[in-house]
C-alpha cells in the first residue's frame, strides 16, 4: 500500500524537534538539541533526546528561550554520530513537526536521507482550529486539552525542550484525529489541510486593524 493511502491509525508517525544556537550576523544557525518520539498504534514510544555539538556559541536570545548553555553541548555528539538514532525513528515514518522548516533545514546534514512524507502540525492546526488567536505549539496543545498529557509523558521537562516539543506534536496530532473524527482518514488527506478559513480570518483582521477597528 502506498504510504499516502495508509489509514492514519495504521501509519507510523515520528515527531522531530530541534533547538538551535540562534542566528547571528555572519554565521548560519546550528542545532544544539534534538528530540524524537514515535506514535504507532495506541501508544507513544521510542523517545530520544540529546544535546548536539555545535561549532557556534549559543546566543543569549536563544539561551533565554531554551536554557541550553555552551557547556551543555561542548562534549555532546554530532549529528553524524547520531545518524543511527535518526534512521531508526524517522525511517519509514511520516515525519511530524510544528513549523517544519527548521527541522527540514537541519536534516540537510544527512544528504539524500529520504525521510518523509512530512506533516506540519502548524498547518494542520490552522486548518482545524482557524479561530484560535495563535497557533504556537503551546497554544494549540492547550486548546486541545493536551498539556497535562505532555507533562505526564515528559516529567521534569518543559516547553522549548526538544523532546517535550516533539511529544507535544504527537499529542496534538492524536487529539486532532480523535476529536475531529478523522480516524478513517488516510495519511495523504492529512498532509494537505485546507487552511482557507484561517487565511480568510487573518485577512479580515488585517483589514480591521488597518481601518482602526481592531485596536
Amino acid at each position: 500500500m502506498n504510504q499516502l493511502d495508509t489509514p492514519v491509525g495504521e501509519a507510523a508517525w515520528a515527531a522531530l524537534d530541534f533547538e538551535s544556537a540562534g542566528a547571528a550576523p555572519g554565521r548560519s544557525d546550528e542545532p544544539v538539541q534534538v528530540g524524537m518520539a514515535v506514535w504507532r498504534g495506541s501508544g507513544l514510544s521510542d523517545f530520544f533526546r540529546s544535546y548536539l555539538h555545535s561549532p557556534a556559541r549559543i546566543t543569549s536570545a536563544a539561551r533565554s528561550v531554551h536554557g541550553i548553555r555552551d557547556a551543555d553541548v561542548h562534549d555532546a555528539p554530532s549529528m553524524a554520530v547520531l545518524w543511527p538514532e535518526f534512521k531508526a525513528r524517522l525511517g519509514g515514518a511520516v515525519v511530524v513537526a510544528h513549523g517544519a522548516g527548521t527541522e527540514k533545514r537541519f536534516l540537510r546534514a544527512f544528504p539524500l536521507h529520504g525521510f518523509g512524507p512530512w506533516l506540519d502540525t502548524l498547518a494542520l492546526s490552522r486548518a482545524v482550529l482557524p479561530d484560535l488567536p495563535g497557533h504556537s505549539l503551546g497554544e494549540v496543545t492547550a486548546a486541545l486539552g493536551g498539556e497535562d498529557e505532555v507533562r505526564a509523558l515528559c516529567p521534569a521537562l518543559d516547553w522549548h525542550d526538544a523532546l517535550f516539543d516533539a511529544v507535544a506534536c504527537l499529542v496534538i496530532l492524536r487529539r486532532i484525529i480523535g476529536q475531529g473524527g478523522l480516524s478513517t482518514a488516510t495519511v495523504g488527506e492529512l498532509l494537505a489541510p485546507d487552511a482557507s478559513a484561517y487565511h480568510r480570518r487573518r485577512a479580515l483582521l488585517r483589514t480591521a486593524r488597518s481601518a482602526g477597528w481592531g485596536g
